[in-house]
């Protein structure tokens, strides 16, 4: 999964204090498991790995190998939880200019005119696959971007309806009763999984297997930290920070920093962003969640971290082994004066970076954690990504909030809808 340096963050802690919160955490990260909190009809993420469908995940993988032997472009049409850890998962596992194929694109994740017309520009020429995600089919955004697209992909596609894939409820809603309409393929959100917590059901396997990534190997990976928290630990690296997070938000402190040091993890910094924020950010509580990229925003942001307001907390997010790239050769003149880094590999100056900022950042009086992952493949990141959210749903608990709604969402949508005429 991944291990949780706590040395910049412990000096920060009354111990005492912390240590008696210990009952409080093992009867938090209890209802989790016993199903006894508020929301506990939404917990379907945990039990699913628990008791993995291998003929779910068979079906993904049948029409993924599909999509990648068809498709030059695969659209996902979603917003939040419906392409988020999607996202994160095909830029962490993929090349960074990689020309694959399909190429994995997204509509509908926002409201903007200019981005979903020059889309479609894009797609001329191309076989293009869509998969809609949406569990009502009444979210505006991905309905709106899909309304287009459809229209698009009837003009061009004889079969469009093989080429469409819907994955929404099992049976009730808009999108659910336009893919029976259309005879479009189908794959289901579960009733007990919220959006935020998807990434690991047809929501983003289909997607991210048809990147060309082994979902049976993210779901393993994920899997098996699911089985590892079943005992209580409070040394476990999710248990550990959510306890230490508590423990700051009971202090005061207002803001958390997740800062990652491997541009391809800036999506799992994304999808960590909607995770905490809509599961803790309720009654005024909750540690805002805001995500930087090391160390491209030490250059923008970071003399506010350093010195400014001391409400920050920081999570470092990094890779402990992702090879050692490039090595830095000695130069004869010595004309850029970096030959003091001669014979150091790339990875050993970005270990080095994080190192320096972590504790400059503490004696700034920001404590730290760092989260590290020991090598950057599918087994780990889907063991990281269940690790977050048992966290946040253990954090949530101890905030005394139920960590699987949001009704916070709906207040934008409901103004959006009268300014816009709906009935």
């Amino acid at each position: 999964m991944f291990t949780l340096d706590r040395r910049h963050a412990l000096p920060f802690l009354d111990p005492d204090l912390r240590d008696a919160l210990t009952p409080r955490v093992e009867a938090a990260h209890q209802a989790v498991l016993d199903g006894t909190g508020a929301g506990a009809e939404m917990l379907g993420w945990r039990q699913m790995l628990l008791d993995p469908d291998d003929a779910l995940l068979g079906r993904v993988v049948e029409v993924a190998e599909e999509v990648r032997a068809r498709a030059d472009v695969l659209l996902c049409i979603g917003i939040g939880g419906s392409y988020l850890g999607t996202d994160a998962v095909i830029d962490a596992l993929s090349p960074p200019f990689a020309k694959t194929k399909p190429e994995v694109l997204f509509a509908g994740h926002h409201l903007s005119p200019r981005y979903h017309e020059e889309l479609l520009h894009y797609l001329e020429g191309k076989s293009v696959y869509v998969n809609v995600i949406s569990k009502s089919g009444t979210t505006l955004e991905p309905a709106l971007a899909f309304r287009f697209v459809r229209a698009w992909m009837e003009q061009r596609f004889e079969d469009h309806a093989r080429r469409t894939i819907a994955t929404t409820d099992a049976s009730k809603g808009v999108l659910h009763d336009l893919a029976a309409a259309k005879g479009y393929r189908t794959f289901v959100v579960p009733d007990d999984v919220g959006g935020r917590f998807s990434v690991l059901t047809p929501v983003g396997l289909l997607p991210i297997a048809a990147a060309g990534i082994d979902v049976r190997a993210l779901v393993d990976g994920a899997g098996q930290a699911a089985h590892a928290l079943t005992d209580f630990d409070p040394a476990h690296p999710a248990i550990a920070y959510a306890a230490d997070r508590f423990c700051f938000h009971e202090d005061g402190y207002k803001t958390e920093v997740m800062a990652v040091t491997e541009p391809r993890l800036r999506g799992v910094g994304a999808w960590w962003q909607q995770l905490f924020g809509e599961s803790e950010g309720k009654e005024h509580k909750g540690l805002f969640p805001v995500v930087l990229q090391y160390t491209t925003d030490l250059h923008s942001v970071g003399q506010y971290v350093q010195e400014g307001q001391r409400t920050l907390v920081e999570t470092f997010l990094r890779v402990e082994d992702d090879g050692p790239g490039l090595v830095v050769e000695a130069s004869s003149d010595d004309p850029d004066r970096l030959n003091y880094l001669a014979g150091k590999p790339y990875a050993e100056v970005n270990r080095v970076a994080w190192e320096a900022t972590a504790a400059a950042h503490a004696e700034g009086g920001v404590p730290n954690w760092t989260v590290e992952l020991p090598r950057l493949d599918a087994p780990t990141l889907g063991g990281c990504l269940y690790g977050f959210e048992h966290a946040v749903a253990v954090s949530g608990y101890l905030l005394a909030v139920n960590p699987f709604d949001q009704p916070g969402v709906e207040a934008y949508k409901q103004k959006m809808f009268a300014l816009l005429g709906k009935p």
